[in-house]
């Protein structure tokens, strides 16, 4: 991923994974192995997309001053961190007859914080009969 609060849509592939797990009904668990990443759900539209990126800035904004960016010279993702902290690194999701129970408009997403590229890993657990 790119960063700069790049989001990605990630439900259709998590939804093949339970499509074709064998399983019937139980739970998805998507994990993030980031500090800088978060998963969540939402309407995934240009406007939604827009405000999430505009609210991040406007919550936790970039900031040399912040103390992992003075402490961890030449690093400048402090708010990065904290704005993965306060989103989380995962979700848990039910899903009936092979199909992840979403609502209408809801999608999967996974929202990179960081302030470059990186290569992100997802851990997927499914429990379930």
């Amino acid at each position: 991923m790119k960063g700069g609060t790049q989001i990605e849509n990630i439900t259709h592939p998590l939804h093949e994974i339970v499509k074709h797990s064998g399983l019937q009904s139980g739970t998805l668990t998507a994990f993030v192995k980031h500090t800088t990443a978060s998963i969540m759900i939402i309407e995934d539209e240009p406007g939604i997309r827009s405000d999430t990126t505009r609210i991040w800035e406007q919550l936790i904004p970039p900031d040399p001053a912040w103390a992992h960016n003075t402490l961890n010279h030449g690093e400048d993702n402090g708010h990065s961190h904290l704005r993965g902290q306060l989103q989380g690194p995962s979700i848990t999701i039910p899903f009936v007859n092979q199909a992840l129970t979403l609502g209408t408009w809801q999608q999967i997403v996974l929202i990179d914080f960081d302030t470059r590229a990186r290569t992100r890993e997802l851990v997927l657990q499914l429990i379930g009969e």
